[in-house]
């Protein structure tokens, strides 16, 4: 069979030649297939380039979405954290009232009868304990009939040594408890306590008799030393710069506990002072109202 070509002619301008060049059939098909296929190859990476750049579009959307409802989370996370906080202070001030005035028995004690048999060795402590938390605060607890302990109805409690009468330092007062901004983001936010400025690595002194359950870091509070008084009542002391006590150590009333300093979120030395009935904070003025200047608790209503 006879083979095909296509025959091309070249004229020159310059000399006037004129040159003819053969190629086969199939080399040109060859080459117009090639043409197609490269066509469709740039054409299918242009699309395939511009869906890349739809997605990174998208994907780089969605991230700022994603940070805006991040910062949006946070910030109704801690609305939230301030409305329950509101709560449980409006809570434990009605149980407070409630409990000064006898209209209801405290569910906890540190003595509070058990029905667990431990060894004998923990219910002989336990009893010297109660034995003792009885001595020094008969005027103000009453037994009832099922063997716990109640406060006395009308009773003034400010001078009872486990009541957290104490100012723990002696200072400026640079913050009260309630509403107020937010020192580091400039936003409302509740603040759970008293901050007690004076000068750092001051002592530290417990408000109340009790026993020190924690020492340690908390998020925000810094070094903080936290104490049980009885009858669901704790304080916290924050922004620390030492602790002088050990988690289990029995207090009295003014013994040193820590030092000031301003570890945590602090703008400077002081000290942060809660009181927390049942883990809810109440505002600690209630309890050091009656305190004078000295530290020594006057006989005011």
């Amino acid at each position: 069979m006879r083979r095909k070509f296509y025959t091309f002619l070249i004229a020159s301008s310059d000399s006037g030649n004129m040159r003819r060049l053969r190629i086969p059939h199939y080399v040109v098909h060859l080459l117009a297939v090639l043409v197609i296929v490269g066509g469709m190859t740039v054409v299918v990476a242009a699309g395939a380039y511009s869906r890349l750049l739809w997605k990174v579009t998208a994907y780089n959307s969605l991230r700022r979405d994603q940070a805006t409802l991040t910062v949006q989370y946070k910030q109704l996370q801690n609305q939230v954290t301030d409305a329950d906080q509101r709560l449980n202070s409006l809570q434990s001030l009605a149980s407070e009232v409630a409990v000064a005035y006898g209209l209801t028995r405290i569910p906890e004690t540190p003595f509070s009868a058990s029905n667990s048999t431990g060894q004998s060795e923990s219910a002989y402590q336990q009893t010297l304990d109660r034995f003792n938390f009885l001595q020094q605060n008969a005027t103000a607890v009453v037994l009832v009939s099922d063997g716990g302990l109640k406060l006395l109805p009308g009773m003034k409690l400010a001078n009872a040594s486990f009541m957290p009468s104490l100012w723990p330092v002696m200072g400026r007062i640079t913050s009260r408890f309630g509403e107020r901004l937010d020192p580091f983001g400039g936003e409302g936010e509740f603040h759970r306590g008293l901050d007690i400025a004076s000068h750092y690595g001051d002592d530290v002194r417990a408000a109340g008799d009790g026993v020190v359950i924690f020492t340690g870091d908390r998020e925000g509070y810094g070094r903080v030393v936290i104490i049980d008084h009885g009858f669901g009542l704790t304080t916290w002391y924050a922004h620390l710069s030492a602790y002088a006590l050990q988690p289990g150590t029995p207090v009295k009333r003014g013994d040193v506990i820590g030092y000031e300093g301003e570890s945590g979120h602090a703008t400077g030395p002081h000290v942060h002072f809660e009181v927390r009935l049942h883990d809810a904070p109440v505002n600690p003025w209630r309890y050091l109202h009656q305190v004078d200047a000295g530290g020594s608790v006057t006989s005011g209503d």
